[in-house]
């Protein structure tokens, strides 16, 4: 079981939802991977719901932020510096979306927009290093960039985190792996032509992927990959959930 007390800086850490139906997508998330929550109070009567796995925080789940219209996961990367960090990615090419900010005692993060479009945040941990447990059913499990530019991409993340970014041997430049130190971290697949902007997508561990796909589909989720075995044996899917956020789901040999 991969429980966490710290993470290295470049190592993703965290995943949070924000969502226009909040007790929708609660419910659709509990049912689907067994998550229950902790609700803390953020101002306004709203809450950040921890979503949690045998008592380890794994994600979160909170209300849109003004002027966002789209249900949608973010990705979390820790930093050592998240202002450091916001400066580099203007140097690289990237958008700061607004100033480095603190949020209460847990940390200081920024949002960071790549040269290719894909929103990311980075967190500088104090009281809150992210997720307790990772690489376990409920949790996240691995992330990947679908980039237009995989060179570009890579370039830019190589600088900002000190990423190693290779093509996958054998993958015919269909799958970039990213490395953070010498742990996998990750990877970077090439956006089809005419395909849907830069972005990030985050995987949940399953039991059985095909369990779960078919559990999301009788929930109200949308199936927009179908399961697909990997030459490692895991197997995934890419599934839209009620309220339209993406994400996908992974079954199969994962990280201690």
């Amino acid at each position: 079981m991969g429980e966490r007390t710290s993470y290295a800086p470049g190592t993703f850490s965290w995943v949070d939802l924000n969502t226009d139906d909040i007790e929708a997508s609660k419910a659709f998330y509990a049912d689907l991977l067994g998550w229950s929550y902790q609700d803390i109070p953020i101002g306004d009567g709203n809450h950040y719901s921890m979503a949690q796995v045998d008592g380890h925080n794994v994600a979160a789940i909170t209300p849109m932020p003004p002027g966002m219209e789209a249900t949608h996961w973010n990705c979390y990367v820790t930093v050592a510096d998240a202002d450091a960090t916001a400066a580099r990615a203007k140097d690289l090419g990237g958008t700061v979306m607004g100033e480095p900010f603190d949020v209460f005692d847990a940390g200081r993060m920024v949002i960071i927009q790549d040269p290719e479009g894909a929103v990311l945040m980075a967190w500088q941990p104090r009281a809150n290093i992210g997720a307790g447990l990772v690489n376990a059913p409920g949790a996240l499990c691995w992330n990947d960039l679908i980039a237009p530019d995989v060179e570009a991409s890579a370039a830019f993340y190589r600088e900002l985190f000190g990423w190693t970014i290779e093509e996958t041997p054998g993958a015919q430049g269909a799958y970039w792996s990213i490395t953070n130190g010498d742990r996998p971290n990750g990877g970077v697949m090439p956006a089809p032509p005419d395909g849907p902007p830069s972005a990030w997508n985050l995987y949940f561990a399953v039991e059985d992927c095909d369990a779960a796909v078919a559990r999301a589909g009788e929930l109200g989720g949308e199936l927009l990959v179908k399961p697909r075995t990997l030459p490692n044996g895991s197997r995934f899917a890419v599934v839209r959930d009620p309220q339209g956020a993406i994400f996908s789901l992974a079954s199969g040999p994962m990280d201690p």
